[in-house]
């Protein structure tokens, strides 16, 4: 019996450095066994030194992209990163909206690591008053989970009340990552605070010390829509895909000269 194949959709910008965006989700798609499809939203001039600039490509191919990934491939699970404005956000949820089994994932991508805006003020409201509730999961960082959430983020209660605030914007669960957390709040460093809207679950791995993090975020994000895709649960999802995030890090060497890119296995 042919094996069933599981389609899941990236919608990002490019990283002409292949260690983030719609890259890096391909290479994640493919080391999980699903048929990985992408809808670029933007091109980006990026190394590892960071981003330099960047081009929203127009509007009518990403409207046509979508359509004709939507028309003809049975998709299960859609993941978004870089979604450069507001228009662009408005036109992924003419798509989104209305597909009753389609699991969408979103990773708020707001700045690069050397603070390129990679999504307007202006798209932030469109992403939070229409995008975030028909999504089934988003996955901010640190920094992003502040801008959502309005508040600044400095202890564990900080975090929780963080995690409620975007809850209310419509999402069904919000994965709070703690890659980014400096500040001291109990919760150690790395760990990753999950809440559904009645409690709140932690995400614990070992820590690997590595300054090669690029697109870190790009391969939790697609690890985990690759097993959502695949069967599993959403707290099954997210301990495998921080387990491959792990093994990534543990094979990351000094690629260019700057923060080099999480190495997938």
């Amino acid at each position: 019996m042919p094996k069933k194949i599981s389609f899941v959709l990236s919608i990002a910008g490019s990283d002409s450095g292949a260690g983030a965006g719609i890259q890096s989700d391909i290479k994640t798609f493919h080391n999980h066994g699903v048929f990985g499809l992408t809808a670029l939203t933007a091109v980006t001039a990026q190394n590892t030194l960071g981003v330099q600039k960047t081009f929203e490509l127009p509007l009518e191919i990403i409207d046509a992209q979508l359509k004709s990934l939507f028309d003809d491939y049975d998709i299960t699970v859609v993941k978004t990163g870089m979604l450069s404005s507001s228009k662009v956000v408005e036109i992924v949820c003419e798509h989104l909206r209305n597909k009753a089994n389609l699991k969408i994932i979103v990773d708020p991508v707001i700045l690069s690591k050397n603070s390129f805006t990679l999504l307007s003020e202006k798209g932030i409201g469109v992403l939070k008053s229409k995008l975030l509730p028909l999504s089934y999961l988003v996955t901010p960082n640190i920094h992003e989970a502040e801008v959502l959430s309005g508040i600044n983020i400095g202890s564990a209660e900080d975090i929780e009340t963080a995690a409620k605030e975007i809850y209310n914007f419509g999402c069904k669960h919000v994965l709070i990552k703690g890659g980014h957390l400096e500040k001291e709040t109990g919760i150690a460093k790395g760990t990753d605070i999950l809440y559904n809207g009645e409690k709140f679950a932690l995400f614990s791995t070992k820590l690997v010390k590595s300054k090669h993090t690029h697109g870190i975020g790009c391969v939790l994000s697609s690890a985990i829509a690759s097993n959502l895709a695949l069967g599993y649960s959403l707290k099954r999802s997210i301990a495998l895909a921080k387990a491959y995030i792990v093994k990534s890090l543990e094979r990351t060497h000094s690629i260019g000269k700057g923060y080099g890119p999480v190495e997938q296995v």
